[in-house]
């Protein structure tokens, strides 16, 4: 089992964006201290729900940081950027990495951000497939020629690119796709990628998803062995304290004001509706989905959770507290307390 931090470089209510930058920074710091295998960096822009507006250039720094932690987005917004910039990118961090970069790649939600950015409102209903296609071979050839309707250019050659590796034979950038609807896990099972299932997701749901996903990876030629292997990665909160009921306490407490502020400033491109979750209703929800209580709790909610559904890598947020020094510490008792009960 491999168990990661969810970094959303949160900004809770009182709070500035270098506060909660810097409790990114010190989150990924930490888990490495910690033991923890990964952290995953979230991606928004305009909104206090995450203040960290490109998750590739806050992994470059915490890549140069660490020595041995694999570092992931989760995820970067293909409709905001050009998939040629993007491959440019991974590769760049796949090489001077050593090979611990994951890009996790989404199509984000109908947000201004597709205004501003210029991708509009059909690179997010329907561009996505063919923007991931781009990025994939561009990952993948040593030439490539941009014949879609939204990147359409003449051959030109990849450099750097990524099986440039020192050795030689280093494997290609891992790429996962976050995965909220059967239509994308479709999209991930035909390409043969690993999925990011959402925090809001119980067992159940993720378990139907694995599911699918296998039928139709098999269904698109690939082989039982890969299909068994695929690192999908499981989002959820994780915050540890002798009672269960303080850990929830803590939460319930601390992070609906950051629902509340962050969800509620997302603005929709072509001023659609949009229905807010209950701030409280939410918190509560997630303290029962996820590992929230006492370390053995949560070692047993991860451990029952691998079990239903097959999936053995976690990305879990440890910043619901708002507080730097209580995220450190639930990231130290992640890594001494917990991981020791999962073997």
């Amino acid at each position: 089992m491999r168990v990661g931090a969810f970094v959303l470089a949160a900004q809770f209510p009182g709070q500035g964006a270098g506060e909660a930058l810097h409790r990114a920074v010190r989150t990924a710091e930490v888990s490495e201290e910690a033991g923890l295998d990964s952290v995953w960096l979230a991606e928004h822009h305009f909104v206090p729900y995450g203040v960290c507006p490109s998750a590739v250039t806050l992994a470059a720094l915490l890549l140069g940081r660490t020595r041995r932690l694999r570092v992931g987005t989760a995820v970067t917004v293909l409709p905001s950027t050009h998939p040629v910039a993007l491959g440019e990118q991974t590769a760049l961090l796949h090489l001077t990495s050593g090979g611990r970069f994951t890009l996790g790649v989404g199509r984000g939600g109908p947000w201004v951000d597709l205004e501003v950015f210029g991708g509009g409102l059909e690179a997010y209903e329907s561009g996505f497939p063919a923007d991931l296609d781009l990025l994939r071979r561009w990952l993948s050839a040593s030439r490539v020629a941009g014949d879609g309707e939204r990147h359409g250019f003449r051959e030109v050659a990849v450099v750097p690119r990524p099986s440039d590796s020192l050795d030689g034979d280093a494997p290609p950038p891992e790429v996962i796709v976050a995965c909220t609807s059967p239509a994308s896990v479709r999209m991930a099972a035909e390409r043969g990628l690993p999925m990011l299932l959402g925090m809001h997701c119980g067992d159940e749901e993720k378990a139907a998803m694995v599911a699918l996903w296998r039928r139709t990876a098999r269904e698109a030629g690939y082989g039982a062995p890969y299909v068994a292997a695929a690192g999908h990665v499981s989002a959820g909160v994780c915050q540890l304290a002798d009672r269960t009921a303080d850990a929830r306490e803590t939460l319930v407490k601390n992070m609906p004001g950051w629902f509340r502020q962050g969800l509620d400033a997302h603005v929709t491109v072509d001023g659609r509706k949009r229905a807010m979750r209950d701030p409280v209703a939410y918190t509560e929800l997630l303290c029962a989905l996820h590992p929230v209580g006492t370390p053995a709790l949560a070692a047993d909610r991860l451990a029952a959770t691998a079990e239903r559904t097959g999936i053995t890598r976690f990305a879990l947020m440890a910043e619901g507290s708002g507080d730097l020094a209580a995220t450190e510490e639930n990231v130290r008792r992640l890594g001494a307390e917990v991981l020791p009960r999962l073997g």
